[in-house]
């Protein structure tokens, strides 16, 4: 062996310089030198060694590590501690550390501890040797992202391995042998992890819950909600404290409220509703005005603050609904009974009440604590279906309420707000649960009409309650706040949306809700279309329940809540006990209180639209495996470097076609242009595309359909 050969260094100058700089951080205060490098991670590589010193004179250089004699360095500078969310990018051999503030602390993917997905964690670090990128590493795991994780048991030999259901760094949790043995094979069980040492090749955990056998319906609906921490059953003192509460309203009561119960009053919900939360009361005036009432149910009567109630409703946060189920944010009791409108029952309401001219103007408002009694009780698609010309001794109200509605949504768009129109669909079960069929939700005049007096309610609260006082002090509230779209994200929609031939030449600054509407305008009828729709929803932010109001851009709105869904919404009900507040000359509640039951129903409404799209994904798979190599129509509704998503235009369903499926070319993955290229054919797949896919094969356990093109 030559010389040359004998010194060349068997780790990559990343690497050694990533040991150069861990070191130094951890002893901050050492002298450093190849020896004692090498002797801290028993290199005896003299090619290593060489390494190591012309990195040291490099970070020297750069003004990460000082010189004190010839070969010997020290830290510039004492590195600095912080916690934060570790966030793992493999494609890219990445992981970063996000601290509250924002601040990132890029770290090694693959360095020191067993850090997931998620965790809290606690780095040093300092500033990297070139630019402003902060480099750190691991020192400790604060949090795990997760406790608990939900999978299928295998037992192997003396063994258990649960594989758990969502997409994780690990293939399985070791768990012993189970209670019960090889009888527990097979079986959906929920896990606690315990520890990940980092010799080990699996986590260790302890089973806590056996769910039942993998594949039945209700089992795996359980097992859904047990994955996201939410609960299928209600605790028994709550739901004797719910049955306790009396239907009797008192004449005492009745007298502080104002009387709407002669008036022409209905609700209109989904042919399978259970709990009716709103309702609308119509009356013509004279001179071509129109009194309209929004009535809420006043689930704040019944829910005091901090009872058992209460409590369980803020740990819930939100109904959950699932394809087959609703898991209610409050006891049936209360849900479906004593708050929900019912026809013919006289019920408590929140109401807001609206004198509007024929064009939808709102000339005066009134709002308060009221008492309803409602005449009918009427399905989207009864109404539609009255709106549409059927005769019926209700067309006076709902096309009237109807024709109000149109001018709102007009006025609404005019000002800036954004149409996303996209179609759901639901599935069809049998008394077993298994999918039959899908179908989709028809979106008509009907539900816009709901849509548009529920919005206008959220406002016009919102916009009440933010210029209310109690002396010089203002009431803090709970908005539904929607941020514009961060600058890399619009950017990126406009480069992309000026190749396809509609630049945008105004201000990026001043892009708002009109400027949205006018491009996708632009693409309305054009095959480009569904990648633009496709576009623009990712370029948004996420709407969140905040007090700092920075309006809804979405909506175009300066001011806006949720004050309309108190029996499935827990902000609605802090709404409401602030609204009564101001009404009554109450004190304003403690900002620093509201502003952590506004963060945590933020964060319950997206465990909650997780688990909704768990439950479907899992009926879309076991749906499309009784259609394994039939061909369908989809649209691409994903791009990656390992293949793209499509999206069947009839079910909705989504699966993958793998690159590795595609064996015509090498496909090369374009992030900037939604696209991968063929490298010889120059064939492309572009986010947006129709294509024709077969149902390649299902995976029930993973929730996921491969396709191949058709």
């Amino acid at each position: 062996m030559s010389r040359r050969q004998s010194l060349r260094p068997s780790i990559s100058k990343r690497d050694a310089t990533q040991w150069v700089v861990e070191y130094a951080m951890t002893h901050p205060r050492e002298e450093l030198n190849y020896r004692l490098l090498a002797r801290f991670f028993q290199v005896k590589d003299r090619g290593v060694q060489r390494l190591f010193d012309m990195v040291m004179g490099e970070l020297a250089d750069s003004g990460y590590l000082r010189r004190v004699a010839h070969g010997c360095y020290v830290l510039a500078q004492p590195p600095l501690e912080g916690e934060g969310l570790y966030t793992a990018l493999p494609k890219e051999r990445k992981a970063f550390v996000t601290f509250a503030d924002g601040t990132q602390v890029q770290v090694d993917l693959r360095g020191g501890l067993r850090v997931l997905e998620g965790d809290t964690v606690r780095v040093v670090y300092h500033k990297a040797k070139r630019g402003n990128t902060l480099t750190g590493r691991v020192i400790e795991i604060v949090k795990r992202a997760r406790e608990y994780y939900v999978g299928t048991l295998y037992v192997q030999g003396r063994y258990g391995f649960v594989v758990p259901t969502t997409k994780t760094s690990f293939k399985a949790i070791a768990v012993g042998m189970p209670t019960g043995g090889r009888k527990q094979d097979g079986m959906k069980v929920r896990v606690r992890f315990k520890d990940w040492h980092e010799e080990e090749r699996y986590p260790d955990g302890e089973i806590v819950e056996v769910l039942g056998r993998s594949g039945t319906h209700e089992v795996e609906m359980h097992a859904i909600l047990a994955e996201y921490g939410l609960p299928y059953t209600y605790p028994e003192e709550v739901s004797r404290a719910a049955n306790k509460l009396s239907a009797k309203i008192t004449a005492a009561e009745i007298a502080r409220r104002r009387d709407f119960r002669g008036e022409c009053t209905f609700t209109i919900d989904p042919v399978t509703a259970k709990d009716y939360d709103d309702a609308l009361s119509f009356r013509a005036l004279d001179g071509g005005r129109f009194e309209i009432g929004v009535h809420i149910a006043d689930v704040t009567y019944y829910v005091q603050p901090d009872d058992v109630i209460d409590q369980e409703a803020q740990g819930r946060g939100t109904s959950v609904y699932l394809v087959d189920r609703t898991v209610p944010m409050l006891p049936e009791r209360l849900c479906n009974e004593l708050c929900s409108l019912r026809a013919d029952e006289d019920k408590l309401t929140y109401s807001v009440l609206f004198t509007l001219d024929g064009a939808g103007r709102v000339l005066d408002q009134w709002m308060g604590r009221s008492i309803i009694r409602s005449q009918r009780r009427f399905t989207y698609e009864e109404v539609q279906k009255v709106l549409e010309g059927e005769a019926s001794e209700w067309a006076t109200p709902l096309c009237g309420l109807n024709r109000l509605a149109q001018s709102l949504r007009k006025e609404r768009f005019s000002q800036g707000a954004i149409d996303f129109s996209s179609t759901e669909v639901r599935f069809l079960l049998d008394e077993k649960g298994a999918p039959l069929g899908v179908e989709p939700v028809p979106y008509t005049e009907s539900h816009q009409l709901i849509e548009e007096f529920m919005l206008l309610a959220n406002r016009t609260v919102a916009a009440f309650v933010q210029r209310a006082r109690k002396g010089d002090k203002e009431y803090p509230f709970v908005y539904r706040v929607h941020a514009r779209p961060r600058p890399e994200k619009l950017e990126g929609f406009l480069r992309v949306i000026s190749k396809l031939g509609v630049p945008y030449k105004g201000d990026p600054e001043r892009f708002d809700g009109k400027a949205f509407g006018a491009i996708l305008s632009a693409f309305k009828g054009q095959p480009a279309e569904h990648f633009v729709d496709i576009l623009a929803v990712r370029s948004m932010e996420k709407a969140i329940y905040s007090t700092h109001n920075i309006g809804h851009f979405g909506l175009a709105f300066e001011d806006y809540t949720h004050f309309t869904s108190p029996i499935r919404r827990y902000p609605d009900m802090m709404v409401h006990r602030i609204l009564t507040a101001v009404l009554e000359g109450g004190n304003p509640a403690p900002v620093a209180a509201l502003d952590v039951a506004a963060q945590r129903a933020s964060e319950q409404e997206k465990t909650a639209a997780d688990a909704e799209r768990a439950s479907i994904k899992y009926k879309q798979v076991e749906y499309l495996s009784r259609f394994i190599g039939r061909a369908f129509d989809g649209v691409i509704s994903g791009v990656t470097d390992y293949g793209f998503y499509v999206e069947l235009v009839e079910s909705k369903c989504e699966g993958l076609v793998s690159v590795r499926d595609i064996e015509d070319d090498l496909y090369l993955y374009s992030a900037d242009e939604f696209l991968l290229r063929g490298n010889r054919t120059g064939r492309e797949f572009r986010l947006g595309d129709v294509v024709k896919v077969r149902v390649l094969r299902t995976d029930l356990e993973r929730r996921l359909t491969d396709f191949e093109l058709a």
